[in-house]
């Protein structure tokens, strides 16, 4: 008797005492007797019975069918009870052998062509196994026991890992192309590609995310893999997108393609390199008919301007607007997080106190005080700072008591407590409560009037607006100038400009976020941003305004912005009005993709059978005014879905005493992603230089000279094979006066900002400004905790953007690296650069640079006094640390 089912339906027959036959069919037992046939379908376990009844066994089915099998023997009975176990999962059986059919032939397919198994394919055997439900038949025991060896063996194939079964293949196919493609690899390009960027080429899967070091060729990697793909007959050639962020990276990347497709015999017509606006621009124009204009006025400075124009505008219209606009500018600029702080920017030489500056000229304790001050100089009221109380009350155990301010017109006192949102005083402002117990008992016991304010109400409530009001209840009533001229021309208020080009930042986050009223409000109210506080309020105030005339705008004169093009274009992906024509997008500087620019590639990227290379460096993240978000590279799977996470390591720019220092300070950010970096060189020279000085116009020159006459006696030469290349970059843009006038033979000076400098490089380096301050490096403008209402995924850590500017900056350099900085006013990055050891040479100070022994964050530098000349902290007045010299 045999039990296996295999390739056809085998007949089981059993003769019992007066004769009948079962055949066994499928999932269906036909009964042959005397009185006829009987067909029994076997779907489940619990469908068939063989039961015995009356002395005699019997089928019984769930439909109440009785088939008698006299004289059936015990044998006989255990195996036909074996075989009811059996049949219902015949079906599955057949299933299991076509899906090990499947997915062996995929995988002896793609290593024959040698082509990369992308986990699209794998889910696709994933969903078909989950959906036949293969895995279940595993749990059914002795089912083994009627299986041939190779229903068996399809069965037990059932339970591959298949993450594991594909990534061994790939491994073979990555082994086997870096040999069998060599040749390809090493003339795709000028120079050939490393083992990483072959790998990163070979690698063919769904979604690709590539970290790319400075200086790595990332390029390279695009353009070999858009012809990898045609090379290999994968992809059609019209079937491929290369996206740039700015026309002239599109260009070059066209040309590139075009140059290096035909050096290797491959034809590039009908591959596309554009820009995301472009390809926006198109999308819009085949899915409506009607191509959109783009509005002239969207470059940065234009931007700007645009939103001055409107602010303009509305301030000739509302005063609520106009007032709430410079109120913000002068008073709310920015928003410290505590009340105790020591970044202090003044010191008051008869106290040998250090405070803050206020536009008043007063020197006060904390930010807190300056905001109260700066309202009242605004607001032309006359008040005192510590003024001398009206009554005595020195004592052993007290001072004499100075209140914070008195406003002499009224005779009033007000003190403003370091108190914070839940009411205390800092941990270290010890018996604190005891002197505020104090002060009111004073005014209480000599009938003065006293007027309170906290640090957080003034900070984040409604303090300021709450003193006005009491002291116009008083009778003191201000006039709001907000044109006046501050008292200390070191005073630095947030200029129009500034405020205007934050605004324009907010706008670009918002409506690439498509975030409207409503959701940011809901954003605020929930405290989960701690931002439901009067500045937020305020701003917005100003903001909508600014938004709804800016759109008013570009409907009056039928343009778009970048913003709207790209949420526009968006949408007729993913409304199916637009079906994209491409297979494979590979995506240059993905770090500076903003949530429009990921959510169009995401509407692109929705049929099946697309594939995915996004090329960057979560490192060079910089352009966050422009709808930045680095947490779409850092998040990438949530966009994109997940995929293999490459590099490319190997720097080809800068040596090894820049890379390396460079790297270090980047990843002081947690967030950011790790990578190895290497250098091909180590440097013949120190790598990052210091020069202190107090005129960096004539710094500049003097080593623009310098670098001229070493390249005359040979001590220098140019890595490029042309003129030495010396690039000035600019945290601002003011800072292009710095460019020399005369050049020295053999030498190019040019001047890029740091944002623009991006992609480019040069012999030489020069960072001017690296100072501390809001026009320092860090810059302190663009920091504002407000954008956090606009990212989905704000960043959290201290000058982030700051510091992979600085890394852009540094990354840019073949040779050597010049950071200018001023003796007393010298920047963080400069510090932390010291600290590791990295800064090679100093020049231009009295002493070398030594980090702070007190506060660890500024330098020592030589200062002069009564006693003689000392070491003093560069952070002074924020740090008070001497020592004798």
């Amino acid at each position: 008797m045999e039990l296996i089912m295999d390739e056809k339906p085998i007949p089981i027959q059993f003769w019992g005492g007066r004769g009948w036959v079962i055949t066994l069919d499928i999932n269906v037992l036909i009964v042959e007797k005397v009185s006829g046939v009987f067909k029994v379908k076997v779907d489940t376990e619990d469908e068939v019975r063989l039961q015995r009844r009356w002395l005699r066994w019997r089928l019984e089915t769930s439909e109440e069918e009785s088939i008698s099998l006299p004289g059936i023997k015990r044998a006989q009975r255990k195996s036909l009870k074996l075989i009811i176990r059996f049949l219902p999962y015949v079906p599955q059986i057949d299933k299991a052998k076509e899906w090990k059919l499947r997915v062996r032939s995929g995988i002896d397919n793609s290593i024959n062509l040698g082509r990369w198994i992308p986990r699209e394919l794998r889910d696709g055997w994933e969903s078909e196994r989950a959906r036949t439900g293969l895995l279940s038949l595993l749990s059914q025991e002795n089912l083994e026991s009627c299986l041939s060896d190779e229903q068996r063996d399809a069965l037990n194939f059932a339970s591959t890992d298949l993450v594991e079964l594909t990534s061994n293949a790939n491994s073979e196919i990555m082994e086997s192309e870096l040999v069998g493609q060599r040749h390809f690899f090493d003339l795709i390009e000028k120079s050939p590609l490393t083992d990483e960027q072959a790998r990163a080429v070979i690698c063919f899967d769904n979604r690709v995310q590539l970290l790319a070091a400075a200086g790595s060729g990332k390029t390279s990697v695009m353009v070999a893999r858009a012809a990898y793909a045609v090379e290999k007959e994968f992809i059609q050639p019209s079937r491929i997108l290369l996206l740039a962020f700015n026309r002239a990276a599109a260009e070059e990347l066209q040309e590139r393609v075009r140059n290096r497709f035909r050096a290797a015999g491959i034809e590039s017509f009908g591959v596309q390199a554009s820009t995301f606006h472009a390809l926006g621009m198109k999308i819009i124009g085949k899915a409506t008919g009607k191509k959109p204009t783009v509005a002239p006025w969207l470059d940065e400075a234009s931007s700007r301007r645009k939103i001055l124009e409107i602010v303009t505008e509305l301030s000739e219209d509302d005063e609520t607007f106009r007032y709430n606009w410079d109120l913000f500018r002068l008073i709310y600029p920015d928003a410290p997080a505590e009340p105790q702080s020591s970044d202090y920017d003044a010191y008051d030489k008869g106290s040998k106190q250090s405070g803050y500056l206020s536009a008043s000229g007063d020197i006060v304790k904390s930010e807190g005080e300056r905001k109260i001050a700066d309202f009242l100089f605004f607001n032309m009221i006359p008040f005192q700072y510590e003024a001398k109380y009206s009554v005595s009350l020195s004592d052993s155990k007290y001072g004499q008591y100075r209140p914070d301010f008195y406003y002499p017109d009224i005779k009033v006192w007000h003190e403003h407590w370091a108190l914070g949102k839940d009411g205390k005083p800092p941990a270290s402002f010890l018996r604190y409560r005891d002197s505020m117990d104090w002060k009111k008992a004073a005014h209480q016991k000599y009938g003065t009037t006293l007027l309170e304010s906290t640090w957080y109400d003034v900070i984040y409530g409604k303090g300021i607006p709450d003193l006005a009001k009491q002291l116009s209840q008083l009778g003191l009533e201000g006039t709001w100038s907000p044109d006046r001229t501050p008292e200390s021309r070191w005073y630095q208020a947030m200029d129009r400009e500034q405020l205007a080009g934050f605004v324009r930042t907010f706008m670009s986050h918002v409506k690439s976020n498509s975030w409207t009223e409503d959701d940011l409000a809901g954003r605020v109210d929930a405290e989960l941003l701690g931002l439901d506080n009067y500045r937020t309020q305020l701003f917005l105030s100003i903001y909508w305004p600014i938004h709804r005339a800016w759109q008013r705008h570009l409907a009056a004169e039928e343009y778009i912005d970048f913003e709207d093009m790209l949420v526009e274009a968006t949408k007729l992906c993913e409304s199916g009005a637009y079906e994209s024509p491409f297979d494979l997008i590979l995506v240059d500087e993905f770090q500076d993709v903003s949530q429009a620019r990921a959510r169009l590639l995401s509407g692109l990227l929705k049929p099946p059978g697309r594939y995915l290379l996004a090329v960057g460096d979560d490192w060079q993240s910089i352009n966050r005014f422009a709808g930045a978000d680095v947490s779409i590279m850092t998040d990438f799977g949530r966009w994109f879905g997940e995929g293999p996470r490459m590099a490319i390591t190997t720097t080809f720019r800068s040596p090894e005493p820049i890379s390396m220092p460079a790297r270090d300070f980047v990843l002081k950010n947690p967030k950011q992603l790790t990578k190895e970096v290497t250098a091909t060189r180590t440097g013949d020279g120190p790598g990052i230089q210091v020069i202190r000085t107090t005129n960096p116009a004539d710094e500049v020159v003097r080593l623009v000279e310098r670098l001229g006459r070493s390249l005359e006696r040979g001590a220098i030469k140019s890595l490029s094979g042309r003129d030495v290349s010396v690039d000035i970059l600019g945290r601002y843009n003011f800072q292009k006066d710095l460019v020399p006038k005369q050049m020295p033979k053999g030498i190019v000076v040019r001047f890029r900002t740091v944002h623009k400098s991006k992609g480019s490089e040069a012999d030489f380096i020069i960072v001017p400004g690296m100072t501390i301050g809001k026009y320092g490096f860090p810059s302190h403008i663009e920091d504002d905790p407000l954008l956090k209402l606009a990212l989905p995924q704000p960043e959290v850590f201290d000058f982030a953007e700051e510091r992979r500017l600085f890394y852009v900056a540094l990354t840019r350099a073949r040779q050597s690296v010049y950071l200018l900085t001023e003796e007393g006013n010298i920047s963080p990055f400069i510090t932390e650069l010291l600290k590791a050891g990295a800064i090679a040479r100093d020049y231009g100070g009295d002493a070398p640079m030594r980090v702070c022994t007190e506060c660890g964050i500024g330098t020592l530098k030589v200062q002069r006094g009564a006693g003689g000349s000392f070491l003093g902290c560069s952070r002074f007045p924020a740090c008070t640390y001497t020592e004798s010299w």
